[in-house]
């Protein structure tokens, strides 16, 4: 009987440590479906996303390719910046999500881009996390004036 005791309890407490593992990890997991700019975790997997698949062409420090706003010979524009100078905080975060996983022609039929589509490439929570990265960058009044560009988007319409 002691010994059955001893086991149930050796047991009970390897099943609660495994719980509380597993529930520690998903707490340090990126959080799906939004980019958090408070969030360390996901904006330091944000930059390793970035530096791997978006600074060779938007620049490591966002500052994009010289010359971005007018078109090369190919009518195509160079990559822009994502830092405050850039165009990237006028859009709502879902709209940055989109043009990253699905390309810009999703958005805008018939649009030619070098950009590709991420939709095979990074994950959902990457492409979160790099935007989250991006957001984290800028000063804090760009970054209030993209947050009331996403309150705006947010709203029923």
């Amino acid at each position: 009987m002691k010994r059955t005791a001893i086991l149930i309890g050796a047991v009970s407490a390897v099943v609660l440590a495994l719980v509380a593992a597993f529930v520690g990890w998903i707490s340090q997991q990126p959080p799906s479906g939004r980019a958090d700019l408070t969030d360390l975790h996901q904006v330091a997997l944000g930059e390793r996303v970035y530096r791997e698949h978006c600074a060779a062409c938007h620049g490591t420090d966002l500052e994009g390719q010289p010359d971005w706003q007018s078109r090369r010979p190919d009518g195509r524009l160079p990559a822009p910046p994502h830092d405050e100078t850039g165009h990237t905080w006028h859009h709502a975060d879902e709209v940055l999500f989109r043009i990253t996983k699905e390309g810009v022609a999703a958005l805008v039929p018939g649009y030619e881009s070098e950009m590709p589509a991420y939709a095979d490439i990074l994950t959902d929570d990457e492409i979160w996390a790099v935007i989250a990265f991006i957001k984290s960058r800028w000063p804090p009044g760009i970054q209030a004036r993209q947050a009331e560009i996403n309150r705006r988007s947010d709203r029923p319409r």
